[in-house]
């Protein structure tokens, strides 16, 4: 299927909107597929810079994430439950194993479903993501910057801590903050507090699928000692932190991370 959009069926049982691009070269037989996990504020199309290192030798899956792009709103959100969301995509795809991509809390969700599932999973990919919701930083003011200034104020504000000035086109800038604006405000604050409550510590000696760590060397969310931590913790990982990189990572060095990943998945 190509960009395939979400089916009718999907909207009835409320499983988030995907796609699944597929441009495998036809001499690639039984190609793996990656799954693509995005943080809050994004949208799946955040990944669109990764595609062309990919999409010659595996299928693509993304989804938006509940409150952000097409995906409506949800109560009661829990790591738990966002994983749930994370297999029902897989499900309506017909995924039953993948290599797993997530940035920033779809970072730690997808750890949670690796940790849940392993033998779902060929690899585990997290980018500016943490195992320790307590080790995030500078998040204590984004309700009252919301109820203050609403989530165009709130978008502003985020910007400067994704993005150093001049790493974005003007084009891709607006478009970010554009894009970050339309997520739900209140999934906004459930997802954070979600993540700060999230500790995955004490699991991850039992973390199965081969983990690649990427982190900028500037996020003021999460600092790089908690990632050189949560890469102390699984033997065997791999990290890799971008010089001159903020928490907008994935979308800034689209390029790099997803020639990383490639190296990284065909290195195994």
């Amino acid at each position: 299927m190509d960009e395939g959009a979400v089916r009718a069926e999907d909207v009835a049982l409320s499983i988030p909107a995907w796609s699944l691009v597929d441009h495998v070269r036809p001499w690639h037989r039984d190609p793996e597929t990656i799954v693509m996990h995005h943080g809050v504020g994004a949208c799946q199309e955040i990944w669109g810079g990764w595609l062309p290192a990919l999409m010659d030798r595996y299928r693509i899956l993304r989804f938006d994430m509940r409150g952000h792009g097409s995906t409506g709103p949800a109560a009661g959100l829990t790591m738990d439950s966002l994983a749930d969301d994370l297999f029902a995509v897989m499900d309506a795809a017909g995924v039953e194993r993948a290599h797993l991509v997530g940035e920033s809390i779809g970072g730690t969700i997808a750890l949670t479903a690796a940790l849940r599932a392993p033998q779902r999973f060929r690899t585990l990919t997290v980018s500016n993501g943490a195992h320790l919701g307590a080790s995030i930083e500078s998040v204590s003011n984004w309700r009252r910057i919301i109820e203050t200034r609403g989530m165009a104020g709130w978008s502003a504000h985020m910007m400067a801590g994704r993005f150093h000035p001049g790493v974005l086109s003007p084009d891709e800038w607006h478009w970010f903050e554009t894009q970050q604006a339309t997520a739900c405000p209140d999934t906004v604050l459930a997802l954070l507090a979600a993540l700060v409550g999230a500790d995955l510590v004490d699991r991850l000696a039992g973390l199965k699928p081969p983990l690649l760590l990427l982190h900028p060397d500037g996020s003021p969310f999460i600092p790089v000692p908690v990632m050189a931590d949560f890469h102390a913790r699984v033997p065997g990982s791999r990290l890799h932190v971008f010089g001159h990189a903020k928490h907008g990572l994935p979308f800034s060095h689209a390029a790099e991370c997803a020639r990383l990943l490639r190296e990284f998945l065909e290195g195994r």
